[in-house]
C-alpha cells in the first residue's frame, strides 16, 4: 500500500490500537470502501468492540453502539411513535439505529424477530415505522460482533441476515509478540482503554468508495469469479453453494482490496484475498460434512485451490 494516502493512514491508525489483528483490519477497510457491512465473530476478549469502535473514531463518523440482549425488541434498535397530548400528535423518537456507524454488539445473543429489524437498515439504508420510510446517513455502515454458536446463550442469525454482511471476519487469537505489545500498551496507558483518533474527514469517505467502485476490472477476472462461485456449488461437502449475488459481493470486495492496495485494477489476489471472508457464511454444508467436522473455509481454501488462476 502506498504510504501516506488516507487509506495508509486509516489503516496505521487502527493497526496501532487493535494489535496483531492485520488482517481484521484489512476486512473491515475493504468493507467499508465496498459500502458493505462486517460481522467480526471471534470468542469473548479478542478485541471485537474495540475494533469496531477504533473504526467508527477513526472515520470521523457518528456512531452508536447496541447491546444486544436476549429482552432487546424491534423498536429498541428502530425507534418507535410518542403521543403528545399537548400537541394531539405522534412523534418519532429515533432509536440508535440513525447514526452512521452502528456498532451491534453481541448481535446473535437477541432472537431472530430482533435480528431481523436491521434486515431493510442494512439493504436499503431506510427504516419503516408504523408505514412511514425514513432514510438512514449514505454512510450508514454496520459492525457487529458475535460470539461462536456453540457458547450457551446464543441464536444462530438466520441466512436472510447473515446475507446483508458483506463478510464475516474471523477474529482469533493474536500472536505471542502481539499479546505482549498489548499488554505493554495497557501498562503504560495504566489500564484505560486504548483509543484512536479521527484520521479521515467525512468529505473524502464517499470519494474513497466511489474510487473504488471505479477500479477496473478485466474479462477475465469476472470469468474466475464465476468460476469460483460455481464451483462451491458442484462441491459435494456443500449443500447449497454461493448465489449470483455472492458474485456481486466477490467482485465488490475484491475491487475495494484492490483500492486499498493503492492500485486501479482488480488482480487473481484480490479476488483470493477477499473470498473466504465473504463467502463463508453464505453456503451450506451437507449434515453429514458438519458432523465430520468439515467447515466452509475448508472448502473455500480446496476451491481455489483446484480453480484456475487467471494468467
Amino acid at each position: 500500500m502506498p504510504s501516506d494516502t488516507p487509506l495508509s493512514r486509516l489503516t496505521a491508525a487502527l493497526e496501532a490500537t487493535v494489535i496483531g489483528q492485520p488482517h481484521v483490519i484489512a476486512d473491515l477497510v475493504t468493507a467499508f470502501l465496498a459500502r458493505g457491512h462486517v460481522l467480526l465473530e471471534g470468542v469473548p476478549g479478542v478485541a471485537k468492540t474495540l475494533t469496531a469502535r477504533s473504526m467508527a473514531a477513526a472515520l470521523g463518523l457518528a456512531f452508536t453502539r447496541v447491546q444486544f440482549t436476549p429482552d432487546l425488541m424491534p423498536s429498541d434498535i428502530l425507534g418507535t411513535n410518542v403521543f403528545h397530548p399537548a400537541d394531539n400528535a405522534f412523534r418519532l423518537v429515533r432509536g440508535p439505529v440513525f447514526t452512521e456507524v452502528l456498532v451491534a454488539d453481541e448481535i446473535n445473543r437477541t432472537p431472530p424477530k430482533t435480528q431481523a429489524a436491521l434486515l431493510e437498515a442494512m439493504e436499503e439504508r431506510q427504516v419503516t415505522i408504523d408505514g412511514v420510510t425514513h432514510p438512514l446517513p449514505p454512510s450508514f455502515f454496520v459492525v457487529a460482533t458475535q460470539n461462536p454458536l456453540e457458547l450457551e446463550g446464543t441464536y444462530p442469525l438466520p441466512e436472510a441476515q447473515l446475507d446483508r454482511f458483506l463478510m464475516r471476519v474471523r477474529v482469533g487469537y493474536p500472536e505471542a509478540a502481539s499479546e505482549v505489545a498489548m499488554l505493554r500498551g495497557f501498562h503504560h496507558r495504566e489500564g484505560k482503554p486504548a483509543t484512536v483518533d479521527r484520521v479521515l474527514e467525512p468529505s473524502t469517505l464517499a470519494e474513497l468508495q466511489l474510487r473504488a467502485a471505479r477500479v477496473t476490472c478485466d474479462e477475465s477476472i469476472l470469468s474466475y469469479v464465476v468460476t469460483l462461485i460455481r464451483q462451491t456449488r458442484a462441491h459435494p461437502r456443500i449443500r447449497l453453494g454461493a448465489s449470483p449475488r455472492s458474485a456481486q459481493a466477490v467482485l465488490a470486495a475484491a475491487k475495494a482490496r484492490a483500492a486499498l492496495r493503492g492500485t486501479d485494477f482488480v488482480t487473481p489476489d484480490d479476488v483470493k484475498d477477499v473470498v473466504p471472508s465473504v463467502l463463508n457464511h453464505r453456503l451450506l454444508l451437507k449434515a453429514e460434512a458438519e458432523v465430520e467436522g468439515v467447515t466452509a473455509d475448508e472448502v473455500l481454501k480446496q476451491t481455489l485451490e483446484q480453480v484456475q488462476v487467471p494468467r
